[in-house]
């Protein structure tokens, strides 16, 4: 199917989820999700039906792979095109400590031609778009020379389109948390990588918290990518086909979405799915809005208990019923 890089919700770990990224899909029918990363390990070796499970209302979406042998990654990536998968998305840019031992994420920045056998490995397989995500550098290595001799050599395995994620990742003395905040933002390194190479695709990630924010940063790359702010503030979503993608205005309310949720939340329920495995996704929806502090307590106190069911949902939403405010942000102009 054709879609568009113009807007992204970064993968996260423990965050998005198949549940996450159905209720994302409410708020907005454009913009690319990724799964949380899987790896080829737990591909090949574990519950692959698990890991690769999402609904079919999530398209388009994009299997994030991590993993260094190009083998395992052409076997990986044949399985996400197998189970119908938009795009698979190779991760060079996470920094655990988990990750760095199983020789893949961002220490993989640190051996391009490795990344570039895998990619080459994946495009022998799968004729699905494939992309990197990877950051501006990593330790000691943090220069625009760097960066633009790493993405040289995987482009040349035909890799036309980076995710760029504006911090370098400090491998050796932070925590994944503190590699997410204290490596300061670098917006004009992946502003000189578009620069440098006009011809490939550039999607930069990091730290934006606004619509206002991301529709500038279109005027200099081609694409933006939001993860936390999306995740704890998601009705940010709910503009995001009109002001990227040019659809026509819409006029749901915040209800409406839950309200339109609650279908998939009953189906799951059926399965064996808990509450609070869906509900924790949805507590930020009426972030800054009257009776959202008392939705979230609700859910909080009551979404856990075994015996939890659509019910509790129900009343969470009855205690903000009526809220019909469409948008949080100032009157953004059309691109």
């Amino acid at each position: 199917m054709a879609f568009s890089h113009r807007f992204c919700v970064a993968p996260m770990l423990d965050w998005t989820d198949r549940h996450e990224r159905y209720f994302l899909r409410l708020l907005s029918s454009k913009a690319m999700l990724y799964t949380e990363m899987v790896t080829t390990g737990a591909l090949i070796h574990g519950d692959a039906a698990r890991h690769l499970a999402y609904h079919q209302q999530e398209h388009p979406i994009a299997l994030q792979l991590g993993g260094s042998q190009p083998e395992a990654l052409a076997q990986c990536a044949k399985m996400a095109l197998d189970v119908g998968y938009d795009e698979v998305n190779l991760n060079i840019g996470c920094p655990s400590d988990r990750v760095q031992s199983g020789r893949f994420g961002a220490c993989l920045m640190g051996d391009a031609a490795l990344v570039s056998d895998g990619f080459a490995a994946i495009r022998a397989h799968v004729d699905i778009p494939t992309t990197i995500k990877c950051r501006i550098g990593i330790d000691d290595f943090d220069s625009d020379d760097f960066l633009f001799q790493f993405v040289e050599k995987v482009a040349s395995a035909g890799c036309t389109t980076f995710i760029i994620h504006a911090r370098i990742a400090i491998l050796k003395g932070l925590s994944p948390k503190e590699n997410r905040d204290i490596p300061p933002l670098n917006y004009e390194r992946v502003f000189r990588l578009k620069q440098r190479f006009p011809q490939l695709k550039i999607i930069i990630n990091g730290g934006i918290r606004s619509l206002t924010e991301a529709l500038g940063l279109l005027e200099t790359v081609d694409g933006v990518m939001i993860g936390r702010e999306v995740y704890h503030n998601p009705w940010i979503l709910n503009r995001v086909d009109e002001l990227f993608y040019g659809e026509a205005a819409n006029e749901r309310t915040r209800f409406d979405i839950v309200e339109a949720f609650l279908p998939y939340v009953a189906e799951e329920l059926s399965r064996g799915t808990t509450l609070q495995h869906m509900t924790r996704h949805i507590l930020g929806i009426f972030h800054g809005m009257p009776g959202g502090k008392a939705f979230r307590r609700h859910l909080s106190e009551n979404a856990y208990k075994k015996e939890a069911g659509i019910a509790v949902l129900e009343d969470a939403l009855a205690l903000v019923a009526g809220i019909s405010t469409r948008f949080d942000e100032p009157a953004i102009p059309m691109p």
